[in-house]
């Protein structure tokens, strides 16, 4: 039986570094910027199945299947490109955007994603990551979910990194792929959720014992 989440804030010993599930590299690149020094971790590449749902229980599931790969503390993260012009209609597009975004961008590119909205005058959008915590196969998977609104534009800057030249935050002229790196890990939808991330490990009293780190 899995552990309450409240129970792994209590001062948990962990003997091994979290493991950050991703295969992508610009990902992990983000996730060492923000991080930094607070969190001791390591990345490693597992095949997890694309799951249905919303974000947050997609991200938990991910977390439980990881932690039993793993056997250890894992860190992983889901996110999505959210199309409010969308939202309501039937398949719930936000959640169909969150599990095909990199088929879309194979298939169709950053101008098939424009056209999707084509249609209509609200362009608005909101990136949105999710992040689960698990302290082991045992422990209940936690939570923290990161949100920037802005809009939908035709694609500018870098052409490599997702969707990051169509998406524009609001309050600023830029698109994610223009900002500049450290400009971008203050206000992102990543920046957010892994600040609280932080929050959390500062909170709960973890103690890592690790050998040779």
């Amino acid at each position: 039986m899995a552990v309450a989440a409240r129970a792994a804030a209590s001062g948990l010993v962990l003997s091994q570094p979290v493991t950050f599930v991703t295969g992508n590299a610009k990902k992990l690149e983000e996730v060492r910027a923000i991080l930094g020094q607070s969190i001791p971790f390591q990345s490693l590449k597992l095949d997890l199945p694309e799951l249905q749902g919303e974000p947050e229980e997609i991200s938990k599931e991910k977390a439980r299947l990881a932690a039993a790969q793993v056997n250890g503390p894992v860190l992983v993260e889901d996110t999505c490109l959210c199309f409010n012009a969308l939202k309501g209609l039937p398949g719930r597009y936000d959640i169909l955007i969150l599990n095909v975004v990199k088929w879309f961008l194979q298939k169709i590119g950053h101008e098939g994603l424009n056209n999707l909205l084509m249609a209509y005058d609200d362009k608005s959008a909101y990136a949105l990551c999710a992040f689960s915590f698990a302290a082991g196969p045992d422990y209940e998977p936690i939570a923290f979910i990161g949100k920037t609104l802005g809009k939908i534009v035709p694609a500018r800057g870098p052409n490599d990194f997702g969707w990051d030249p169509i998406f524009q935050p609001d309050g600023f002229e830029q698109t994610y792929a223009e900002m500049a790196k450290e400009e971008k890990n203050k206000i992102s939808h990543r920046f957010k959720a892994l600040d609280m991330v932080k929050s959390h490990f500062a909170e709960a009293g973890y103690t890592f014992q690790i050998d040779n780190i």
